[in-house]
């Protein structure tokens, strides 16, 4: 696990705080005052980089660390039975991600491109959650958020495609900048892994929408939305 070779070569928590490896204030969202999970994870962790399509953690191993991403995104995901690939989650930069329920990694994580990851060990949050009430309660909200990730999730890949492609455009399009143009950092087919469709599944379905002036399609990583009332109706 790369994770756990790269924390073990950080030879003190010191140097691990040391400002060539703390992130930037403008790495993280722009206007907002760091909060306590963000203060401490940022006071206690380190900056890890990733290359593009680098496994920063495997399904079934360890749940030792919590991740948020600084610049780049990133990808979980398991590989089923029959060989597909399911992916579980997209974590753009401010995001938190390796949060588990139980002692292990339920899916394994990869740098969509090349990533810039600050890792902090559980245990050392888990202590300083017990000390100071505010990182408790941001933990919390954080695992409740989490859980409802995973059951809205859970609803949609019982709808149809138009529905799945525009929830899916309308999430990014929220996590995103207030603009309506849309940079997706995920190829067609990490879409269509995440969404349970096939890559023509997704393609046909954009196309789709493009000839209803609901969405404009200038290349294959931006999606403008034209008409998020329309895209709206097929999410409710």
């Amino acid at each position: 696990m790369l994770t756990q070779t790269a924390i073990r070569a950080v030879p003190s928590r010191r140097s691990a705080m040391s400002t060539h490896n703390l992130p930037r204030a403008a790495d993280f969202a722009a206007g907002h005052e760091a909060d306590a999970l963000e203060q401490t994870m940022r006071l206690m962790g380190a900056v890890m980089s990733y290359p593009r399509n680098t496994e920063i953690f495997g399904e079934n191993e360890p749940a030792e660390y919590l991740y948020r991403v600084v610049s780049g995104s990133v990808r979980t995901y398991k590989i089923l039975s029959d060989g597909r690939r399911q992916i579980g989650g997209f974590y753009l930069p401010g995001d938190i991600f390796g949060l588990e329920f139980a002692d292990e990694h339920t899916f394994s994580a990869e740098a969509i491109n090349d990533a810039k990851v600050l890792v902090v060990k559980r245990s050392t949050l888990g202590t300083q959650a017990n000390r100071d009430a505010a990182v408790a309660r941001e933990l919390f909200t954080l695992t409740g958020r989490e859980l409802r990730r995973v059951q809205d999730r859970m609803l949609l890949l019982v709808r149809s495609a138009h529905e799945r492609v525009a929830s899916f455009l309308l999430e990014m399009a929220d996590r995103g900048s207030a603009s309506s143009a849309i940079e997706l950092p995920m190829t067609r087919q990490d879409i269509a892994d995440y969404l349970g469709l096939t890559i023509e599944t997704v393609s046909r379905t954009l196309t789709s929408l493009e000839s209803t002036a609901a969405i404009e399609v200038p290349t294959s990583r931006r999606i403008v939305l034209r008409n998020r009332s329309a895209l709206s109706r097929l999410n409710s």
